[in-house]
């Protein structure tokens, strides 16, 4: 791979993860509209850790609790803080749906058959037009600490839609989270703690699929190294971005976005 397809698959991963708007969309955009040779499954891992530091890193303190809560539970403490449990095993909860239904997606190449510039163009507006009505007309009655396994399942389940390329896995989970009545920041932070182990799944499912097929190993270490530092350096910024952009402002220009994005794009396939 070049230097210029490694800084760019880098920083549109990193930025994309956490926005709205679909980071495997625009990742299979990428070679599609450039006529770049696709970066490989080994390239896609290292973006992805790349990615998952910077949301560990970002969300350092509600990890750190999440981790204290996970080692409290396994020495069954009774005397422990309920909030920070409650965080964990919504997540756990929450991220149930996506592990079995991925598994099973994967399994039958699912993903890879809807990987098309159509596919994308149509899931970008449609579900950018959810995410507008739910952002708009939902009430902000809640926050994290209001947490409940309905709502755990609901976004969990919401999540599986991620699995259609160019729906994106944070837009749907916000949107489920805010037409759930959560609140704008409490939606994203809720979508980016579930992103991590979410991320570790899909992770160690490219990792089985790298070692099946080792012909696609073709990236170096040191492509793997600027890979991963440049989308950990992007998604860090992205993800500050964005809590700063929802404390004062609503979704609307990811929507405007993806609705541009999707509208290009089958103006592509269909003109």
């Amino acid at each position: 791979m070049t230097t210029l397809q490694i800084i760019i698959l880098a920083i549109v991963q990193g930025i994309t993860e956490f926005l709205p708007i679909s980071s495997s969309g625009h990742l299979i955009l990428v070679p599609e509209l450039t006529d770049w040779p696709d970066q490989g499954v080994m390239m896609d891992v290292g973006v992805h850790v790349g990615t998952l530091f910077a949301v560990i890193l970002y969300f350092r303190n509600d990890v750190w609790r999440m981790l204290t809560a996970f080692w409290e539970l396994l020495l069954l403490k009774k005397d422990y803080d309920k909030s920070e449990r409650l965080i964990l095993l919504m997540v756990i909860l929450a991220t149930i749906p996506i592990v079995i239904f991925g598994g099973i997606a994967a399994a039958y190449d699912l993903p890879d058959m809807l990987r098309t510039i159509e596919v994308i163009g149509w899931t970008s507006i449609i579900f950018g037009l959810l995410l507008y009505w739910y952002d708009k007309h939902s009430p902000a009655n809640f926050d994290l600490s209001n947490l409940k396994y309905g709502h755990a399942i609901t976004i969990g389940m919401a999540q599986i839609l991620s699995l259609i390329p160019g729906t994106s896995r944070s837009g749907i989970t916000m949107t489920a989270a805010r037409a759930l009545g959560f609140s704008r920041t409490d939606a994203a932070r809720f979508s980016m703690l579930l992103s991590i182990p979410t991320i570790i799944a899909a992770g160690s499912l490219q990792l089985l699929k790298l070692l099946g097929e080792p012909q696609s190993q073709n990236a170096s270490v040191n492509e793997l190294l600027w890979g991963a530092g440049l989308a950990f350096i992007s998604a860090i910024l992205a993800i500050s971005a964005l809590m700063k952009w929802l404390e004062r402002s609503s979704m609307t220009p990811f929507v405007i976005y993806r609705v541009a994005l999707g509208c290009v794009l089958l103006f592509i396939v269909y003109g």
